[in-house]
């Protein structure tokens, strides 16, 4: 298992929570909470190891394409694929500005 962690330049605050996706195979669960105004923090605990720097490529056009709302994100991922992980992160954003909840 491994634990990775990054930091980006964001928005206001999440509106609120949100979950999506679940851990199993080839899935993952993203988690959200609102942030600190101007910044995101992702935490990454994956079931696969030494792949820090695709996190980081993956992450960084994630919240480098728009500025997104700060948040507190923890990823606990199970060996998904880089569009899944976009997949799940859009999905957490997008529920927690309609109020959707996990």
């Amino acid at each position: 298992m491994e634990r990775l962690q990054y930091e980006f330049a964001a928005g206001q605050p999440a509106a609120r929570r949100a979950l999506t996706g679940v851990v199993s195979s080839g899935d993952l669960e993203v988690m959200l909470e609102p942030g600190s105004a101007g910044r995101t923090t992702v935490l990454v605990l994956t079931s696969v190891n030494g792949f820090g720097a695709v996190w980081q490529a993956l992450l960084n056009r994630v919240f480098s394409s728009a500025i997104l709302p700060a948040a507190l994100i923890e990823i606990h991922d199970s060996g998904a694929t880089p569009g899944v992980v976009r997949m799940r992160i859009d999905q957490a954003f997008e529920h927690a500005a309609q109020g959707s909840k996990p």
